[in-house]
């Protein structure tokens, strides 16, 4: 018998995605937890609070130039996200807090309260060019804090009354508390939204995004947001080969039932951090196909756990990559969905006189 303490994977957290703090690849110093065999482990998982911090950021809207993403400036109200996505490609942002990726991602939200006013400067700004912004790029818009800060709501009222075109995607439904205004919006072709459907599996759901709303939520979300008028997409990703990649087909039809026109995937990504953690969250709930889900993952990734390339990181190469790929394109023909993001318009975008400011006689 060996004198050494044998090894296994971390008991889960209760409610979170992850079950470790994975040091940031900033971290000068890290530490483990190790038993000797003599204590003994809770039985219950651990229970974690989340916190809030302010953050006063000094701007708002970040650009880039990538050619496979469909918009050029986006806002992110928050930094972190409670819902506890266990592949979320923005847990390694939380290692320039000099925070973990892991359960601090999920448990440690930053919240930006003057978002909207940094989002006025620059709009008013004579250099500021329209183009549509999108809310939700990094962390979901509508994650449970913004039911207490209204931080996406304050953007959204801001961006109604200068005509800013804007695209939405979450998990929420959450955001139906703001259907009267995106619906105003929508009417002059000024919004958008893409409600992102993982799973149709509740008990997949529960391991793979903790806290966010059934997948029968978020189809009933999609049918709201449709009937309101507003254009409605289905984002299905990401995609996990043998895990939740054979749902593919029946997740669009889904949604297209609930009156989604339109539809788009994504190939899981596992940048920097989120490889080890996903890893990890693979041992913790699937031991037994671990190895397969990675194997395939990798044969779509040229060998690695994830390329960045940006013809790739979204689709994958190689054999399973491509089938997938012709997977979804059969199945959007057969349903009748689109994949081109719909055209807002920024024609209209005017700065409104500020408060106490004498508007022009003629404009």
């Amino acid at each position: 018998m060996s004198d050494h303490p044998s090894t296994k994977a971390p008991s889960p957290c209760k409610g979170r995605g992850t079950a470790s703090n994975l040091p940031g690849r900033f971290a000068e110093l890290s530490s483990s937890r190790e038993t000797d065999g003599w204590q003994v482990e809770p039985d219950q998982p651990v229970r974690l609070i989340t916190s809030s911090i302010e953050e006063k950021a000094k701007t708002i809207i970040s650009t880039n130039q990538s050619p496979d993403i469909p918009f050029s400036q986006s806002i992110n109200p928050y930094r972190g996200c409670e819902h506890g996505c266990i592949y979320c490609y923005a847990r390694p942002a939380h290692a320039y807090m000099d925070l973990s990726p892991g359960l601090d991602f999920e448990t440690k939200i930053f919240y930006k309260p003057n978002a909207a006013e940094l989002l006025e400067k620059a709009l008013r700004k004579k250099s500021y060019q329209c183009s549509p912004i999108a809310l939700g790029a990094n962390t979901d818009p509508y994650q449970p804090l913004e039911r207490e800060k209204e931080i996406t709501r304050s953007l959204l009222e801001l961006m109604q009354e200068f005509r800013q075109p804007v695209t939405i995607v979450t998990k929420s439904q959450l955001i139906l508390r703001d259907l009267p205004l995106l619906a105003e919006m929508a009417q002059d072709n000024l919004a958008q939204v893409a409600i992102s459907v993982t799973t149709l599996d509740n008990a997949l759901k529960r391991k793979l995004e903790p806290r966010t709303a059934s997948p029968a939520a978020r189809l009933r979300t999609i049918e709201q947001l449709s009937t309101a008028g507003i254009p409605t997409a289905v984002l299905a990703a990401p995609m996990i080969p043998a895990l939740n990649d054979c749902e593919l087909e029946s997740i669009l039809a889904a949604a297209r039932e609930s009156g989604a026109v339109r539809a788009a995937y994504i190939l899981l990504r596992l940048p920097y951090e989120v490889a080890p953690l996903f890893r990890e969250w693979l041992e913790v709930h699937y031991p037994e196909r671990a190895k397969h889900v990675m194997s395939l993952v990798q044969q779509s990734r040229a060998g690695k756990d994830y390329q960045s390339e940006f013809s790739q990181r979204r689709t994958g190469t190689g054999i399973f990559a491509q089938l997938l790929q012709r997977r979804f394109q059969v199945a959007m023909k057969k349903l009748g969905l689109d994949h081109r993001r719909l055209t807002l318009d920024r024609s209209q975008f005017k700065p409104p006189p500020r408060t106490n400011e004498q508007q022009d006689l003629f404009s």
